[in-house]
């Protein structure tokens, strides 16, 4: 069953006492076929925890992450809030998250009031085929196979990630489809209407389920410049350190339907490799935008 539960499922956090800092929570890291835990899960999880300890109305602007220990697959995190600033406009958290005795994750993450000001929006691309003109993960997998991927791992891409995703060129499972240049977009959608999170406003879930879903293919734009598919035997990735900048809100339902996310690789060399992104609706707002380090090794 196609179904967006695993995101609002990693979202749910349970208030505990904290150890460090000024409140904390729990939470759970969701299922997936490699050795540790998906990173998009740390980041929504303390974003998730962070917009839980602003009570004044301030809207989430940005947050800054490491990765600092690989977390484990199905084993509960504690998220410890740390209230930095609380001022008229602005208001800054630090979040730590802990595994067996040990910080996992650190992140420091930026509330706003907003204000007046100019506006400008990053222009969005031309002659992109739509979403609905394109393959699913679960229809450009079903009849193949190769490398190192498993059933499982079959399965996951294509279903257990709780978006549809939609790659322009192609995707980069088992080969580079759509050659080596250095970008990419991918259409995303929950497979269906994201679920209410207690603790949460919808407005503060939509913020979450961006940051969830932004780091599954934020690296693949890398990848393409070093003809690394997903698959390639002896091919490791890590999330090192990732940012975001959420420049309005998603509107009433906006998360529920097809976003843009519109990829470039920055740069790679030294085991390492450099991805940015920036999501759009359809109707062309920039909503946010993305740079994330990786480590990439391939043997």
């Amino acid at each position: 069953m196609t179904t967006s539960a695993i995101l609002t499922a990693a979202l749910r956090l349970t208030p505990c006492e904290p150890e460090h800092a000024d409140l904390a929570f729990t939470a759970t890291t969701q299922d997936c076929p490699w050795p540790k835990a998906y990173g998009g899960d740390l980041v929504a999880q303390a974003t998730a925890a962070a917009m839980r300890s602003v009570n004044d109305g301030k809207t989430l602007h940005s947050t800054h992450s490491y990765f600092l220990r690989p977390a484990d697959i199905g084993a509960e995190l504690r998220y410890e809030v740390e209230v930095l600033r609380d001022g008229r406009g602005y208001s800054t958290r630090g979040v730590r998250g802990y595994q067996h005795g040990k910080t996992v994750y650190a992140s420091l993450s930026n509330f706003t009031s907003g204000g007046e000001s100019g506006t400008y929006e990053a222009a969005f691309p031309a002659g992109l085929p739509g979403p609905e003109t394109l393959p699913s993960s679960a229809d450009y997998l079903a009849d193949r196979k190769g490398g190192t991927m498993t059933d499982e791992s079959k399965a996951y891409w294509s279903l257990g990630r709780g978006f549809d995703m939609r790659h322009v060129p192609g995707p980069v499972y088992l080969e580079v489809e759509g050659g080596s240049a250095p970008h990419q977009a991918v259409w995303v959608k929950p497979f269906d209407p994201l679920r209410p999170v207690d603790g949460l406003t919808d407005e503060q879930r939509d913020l979450a389920a961006l940051a969830y879903v932004c780091d599954y293919t934020i690296l693949e734009p890398v990848l393409r410049t070093l003809d690394l598919p997903w698959a390639r035997p002896g091919l490791v990735t890590a999330s090192l350190d990732h940012s975001m900048w959420f420049h309005r809100p998603p509107r009433p339902g906006e998360a529920d339907g097809w976003l843009l996310y519109l990829q470039e690789a920055g740069a790679a060399g030294a085991g390492r490799g450099l991805g940015t992104g920036r999501f759009f609706t359809p109707d062309r707002h920039h909503l946010a935008t993305v740079a994330q380090e990786g480590m990439i090794r391939a043997s």
